[in-house]
């Protein structure tokens, strides 16, 4: 079977040793602001929080820059392109929609209590009360 995206073709698997390197550093600088969190506890606790949000930015940043990195990022690009074509219901098809489905949910529940009903009659009224 052909693809039909010739983009996706392109590996994203064939990861350098700079490719590995970088995702160490994005690691390290990671976990060096989560222990910079809990280690400087003298630190304000909002400046703790900025120093991890921070980190976290500065990591994805630079595992952005590797094969996996760029991969990422083609992918979310295509997904923006695609969502672009996607068609939205208005509001008043979404209420519409919900409505029904609200009906007919309602409707299913009735008559499953209903067969249940009916059920329980047969079976506790009449068939156990034959062998009596």
């Amino acid at each position: 079977m052909e693809i039909m995206n010739a983009k996706v073709d392109q590996r994203a698997g064939d990861i350098t040793t700079a490719d590995i390197a970088k995702l160490l550093l994005a690691l390290l600088v990671l976990l060096a602001g989560i222990g910079a969190y809990y280690f400087a506890s003298q630190v304000p606790h909002s400046l703790r929080i900025l120093g991890v949000v921070a980190a976290v930015i500065g990591a994805l940043a630079i595992a952005a820059f590797t094969a996996p990195g760029r991969a990422m990022r083609g992918f979310l690009r295509e997904s923006q392109f695609e969502m672009r074509k996607v068609t939205w219901p208005t509001r008043e098809e979404t209420v519409r929609t919900t409505l029904v489905v609200a009906g007919v949910t309602v409707l299913v529940a009735l008559v499953l209590g209903l067969i249940d009903l009916v059920l329980k009659s047969l079976i506790l009224d009449w068939l156990l009360k034959l062998g009596k």
